[in-house]
């Protein structure tokens, strides 16, 4: 019995490796700037705690085999603990998990903390149950006002965020449900909620960040491959949450200017 448990603990450890070694579960191909490092830091997370993780589920599997029981196994010996063990093991996971966040934190706080660059295209994108609406400021740079007492989530568009069309800033503000953006050029992000908390996901372009109702978080990142990419909540938000879900098309810097030009236009 003994060796058969050993069998079984060291197949299902070796298969479910191979399928991380192989990459079958990873992520998508990435298109931002951040997707280098981004993507190291998740490999050599692997990595690591692949160690770690063959080593005690081959352990567990040598021990379940070695301490079997049989007709001359000696009386069972009972331990309350190694306190030496227990430091060693605390203070190595500490380090071990300190390190890995100390690895991330300069690409994790140069989207929220480094100012964007200049040219930067600014972009407020919205949360509600359950869709993404995204505004861009028009050709004055400018957002326009937004008042709760305007918003109509039913109506779409300008009066699902709310836009205040009698103030002058506002008369160019651009509110679309699909994301455009320009392919090599920093996107400032305006991230905020109307309900509850939702989580704005984008595989592709390696960024995700809650958006909390009451907060305007200002987030930043770089698309650099032209694409269709999805959009996904990452946050359940509600019995709608799985239709939660748009898409970011990244183009041309000179299709992303006809389109904007457009979307313009039709306000006229």
């Amino acid at each position: 019995m003994g060796l058969a448990l050993l069998a079984l603990i060291w197949l299902i450890t070796l298969v479910s490796t191979y399928f991380f070694v192989a990459k079958t579960w990873w992520l998508p191909v990435g298109a931002s700037a951040a997707t280098g490092f981004i993507d190291h830091q998740f490999t050599v997370t692997f990595i690591i705690m692949g160690v770690v993780f063959l080593a005690a589920q081959l352990g567990l599997g040598y021990i379940v085999w070695r301490y079997r029981q049989t007709p001359k196994s000696p009386p069972v010996a009972y331990s309350h603990g190694n306190t030496t063990m227990e430091i060693t093991w605390t203070v190595l996971t500490t380090i071990l998990f300190i390190g890995l966040n100390l690895m991330g934190s300069r690409v994790w706080a140069s989207q929220r903390f480094d100012p964007p660059e200049a040219g930067a295209v600014p972009v407020e994108v919205t949360g509600m149950q359950f869709a993404w609406y995204f505004r861009y400021p028009g050709a004055d740079g400018k957002y326009g006002s937004t008042k709760a007492s305007l918003m109509d989530p039913s109506s779409g568009g300008e009066a699902a965020v709310g836009l205040n069309t009698s103030d002058p800033t506002a008369k160019d503000d651009v509110v679309t449900g699909t994301m455009y953006l320009p392919v090599d050029r920093e996107v400032d992000v305006s991230l905020r909620s109307v309900d509850v908390i939702h989580s704005f996901f984008v595989p592709n372009l390696r960024f995700k960040q809650d958006a909390v109702p009451g907060l305007n978080i200002h987030m930043n990142f770089k698309p650099t491959a032209i694409g269709e990419y999805e959009i996904a909540c990452a946050e359940l938000c509600g019995l709608g949450h799985y239709k939660m879900h748009g898409m970011v098309h990244v183009v041309s810097q000179a299709d992303f200017d006809k389109w904007l030009a457009a979307r313009e236009a039709e306000k006229q």
